[in-house]
């Protein structure tokens, strides 16, 4: 089993690289605490996907606290990283997006894997039910889905996607860019729709399979023919794997992750965030430092 983590956004919103900044209580990234549990619960391979830049950072920072047995992979995502026989002759800053991002993994990824944000914390259940999924089912994809109510965040509006259930299938997934607590729930002040908190969100943690990346070079081989969205626009990996589910092609089950989620959306959600890490070392959950 496989842990990809997505850590080559640039931060806008925080004011700075994140996905590097020393959270825990020894100075660990946000990432190192989803590396861990995801090896607490017999993953065998982490993949990192970031910048260029970062590449040779990141590989000497994590190799030396890893297990020996543990397969490493820091991956770039680069412009230049195209199907074959497709090209890129304009102008662009921003990468491609998320599902390109996923794509990057392509060579070394062969079986089930799970995708995350770097710099968003998930709960150790999460990635126990994640690898009790993929042991138990062979062909699936599935959305670990979190309580929206309790992914909001204190110091200002925040884009979620709200999931629609019947049992424990996924039909969608909505996204709604400006959701905010009041006093009557949760209100989208993008759409004016409201909700109770008690729907399912998804923070991006995704169990996939191999057969995504052929359907990623396949929309991306699309994406690159249309003038305007190259410009600007990205690919995501929440669209396609919707797009997949409403062609049939694939069935995605919605799990309950049983934990508590946080992120660093923004610079004030810092401080948050450490107490949080703090609070869990004190209680047990995590050792102190968290590699020995």
């Amino acid at each position: 089993m496989t842990l990809l983590l997505m850590a080559a956004g640039s931060g806008s919103r925080y004011g700075k690289l994140k996905q590097f900044d020393d959270l825990g209580p020894q100075g660990e990234f946000l990432m190192e605490f989803a590396i861990h549990d995801a090896i607490q619960n017999n993953f065998g391979q982490i993949v990192v996907i970031t910048k260029a830049e970062n590449v040779d950072f990141l590989r000497d920072h994590l190799r030396p606290k890893l297990p020996k047995h543990i397969t490493l992979n820091v991956l770039a995502q680069e412009l230049t990283d195209l199907p074959e026989g497709a090209s890129f002759s304009g102008e662009r800053k921003k990468p491609w997006g998320t599902a390109h991002a996923v794509w990057t993994a392509r060579n070394v990824i062969n079986g089930p894997f799970v995708v995350i944000n770097a710099d968003d914390f998930y709960g150790q259940a999460a990635y126990q039910k994640a690898a009790e999924f993929m042991k138990n089912n062979a062909t699936d994809y599935a959305l670990l889905g979190y309580t929206l109510k309790d992914t909001l965040s204190e110091h200002g509006s925040v884009s979620r996607g709200v999931c629609q259930v019947t049992g424990d299938d996924l039909v969608s997934v909505n996204e709604r860019l400006k959701l905010v607590a009041t006093d009557e729930g949760i209100l989208d002040e993008d759409s004016g729709l409201t909700f109770t908190g008690e729907e399912q969100a998804s923070m991006n943690f995704w169990v996939c399979r191999p057969s995504i990346f052929k359907k990623i070079e396949t929309e991306f081989r699309t994406f690159l023919k249309d003038p305007e969205r190259i410009a600007t626009s990205e690919l995501y990996i929440p669209f396609l794997i919707q797009e997949m589910l409403q062609a049939k092609e694939i069935k995605v089950k919605c799990i309950p992750s049983g934990g508590d989620w946080f992120g660093v959306t923004y610079a004030s959600d810092k401080e948050k965030a450490m107490e949080s890490l703090q609070q869990k070392t004190k209680e047990g959950l995590y050792p102190s430092p968290l590699w020995n």
